[in-house]
């Protein structure tokens, strides 16, 4: 489990050079609020790339003791994978800044700069959470989504998925697209667990989160609508909510599209599409870049590579090759058993 604004989440590329713009462009801001209009006053300042003048900068600013430079000296170390001066700075200021104490909760959480600490990442994040509203902005329903995602999965907490539940609904503060849509999002899927199922609660939070731009909840929403999942059956409605989620990169949804061509014996569209989706090869890349849980981008490769293995099983919109069809009914059982299973049965119930 990754915290939401956990390392790993800010890009979808680990290229060094990006890295460096990336915490360049991040901290402009800096120069902009305390440098503006200041030149060079040295060969060594003239030298310097931007990064290295806004830590300077900060450092001189942060000899004040300053929360607020403080917090930003300490993410800018942060963003750099200086972890230990990051977690110095952060520890120094955790009772007078949320944002610090949020940013120690993440450290403990993944280990960095210091051992992982389950426990107190999770009490961090509560204290977090009963600070002051007026000081914590969104970062409050953040620590909320996050504190349930630990009592969802056991993290530092005893399991609970009451627990979960609760602080979820707290964090999604009646669909407030200024509150954590990750909550919001996130109680969609809960809703749909055979565990908790609740299909019209399902739908409710799905639309929520959809409506404030979740791209998980939309493929989620298509689903509801082509199945009658929740809501009644409406195909129109389905593709829409499925072919936006497919252009905005949702593997899950492009694998239902997929399913939607073939069903209706489109099987050109059916097989471009499963050629298309068969080609990625970075799952971690897809999550990064889009947000999707890994789960379900999984779960879309492999029904998209048995679509495609039926395809050139039958001769279906590509030239009939069954040696290469096992190929990839192999292919996509490696990758997810249980769809596999099921798309089987489809074939023997003549549902495919």
């Amino acid at each position: 489990m990754a915290w939401f604004l956990g390392k790993g989440m800010n890009s979808g590329c680990n290229t060094e050079a990006l890295e460096e713009h990336r915490s360049a462009h991040g901290f402009r801001a800096i120069a902009d609020v305390y440098g503006k209009g200041k030149k060079p006053t040295s060969s060594e300042d003239s030298l310097a790339t931007p990064v290295e003048r806004d830590e300077r900068l900060l450092k001189v600013k942060a000899e004040a003791r300053d929360k607020h430079t403080l917090f930003l000296l300490g993410q800018l170390h942060y963003e750099q994978g200086r972890y230990f001066e990051a977690l110095e700075v952060f520890d120094a200021i955790k009772d007078h800044d949320p944002r610090a104490l949020f940013q120690l909760a993440i450290m403990y959480y993944d280990g960095l700069g210091t051992a992982m600490d389950l426990p107190r990442a999770v009490d961090y994040m509560k204290s977090v959470f009963q600070w002051n509203v007026s000081e914590t902005g969104s970062i409050r329903y953040t620590a909320l989504y996050n504190i349930g995602r630990a009592y969802l999965e056991g993290y530092g907490v005893p399991q609970s998925s009451t627990e979960a539940e609760s602080h979820w609904l707290l964090a999604a503060d009646n669909g407030n697209p200024n509150a954590s849509v990750k909550a919001q999002s996130s109680l969609g899927m809960f809703y749909s667990r055979r565990e908790t199922k609740d299909l019209e609660r399902a739908f409710f939070w799905h639309s929520e989160a959809c409506g404030n731009g979740s791209l998980e909840s939309q493929a989620a929403l298509g689903i509801m609508y082509l199945y009658g999942l929740g809501i009644h059956q409406d195909p129109k409605s389905a593709v829409e909510c499925l072919k936006e989620a497919s252009e905005r990169g949702n593997v899950y949804a492009q694998a239902h599209l997929v399913a939607y061509y073939y069903h209706r014996k489109l099987y050109t569209n059916t097989a471009a599409l499963a050629q298309r989706i068969i080609s990625y090869n970075d799952i971690a890349a897809i999550a990064r870049v889009t947000d999707c849980l890994p789960e379900y981008i999984i779960k879309g490769m492999a029904i998209a590579l048995f679509y495609y293995g039926r395809c050139l099983h039958l001769g279906k919109g590509v030239l009939q090759s069954k040696d290469e069809a096992r190929h990839y009914f192999t292919k996509a059982a490696q990758l997810n058993p249980e769809v596999c299973q099921d798309l089987q049965m489809d074939i023997i119930l003549g549902k495919m």
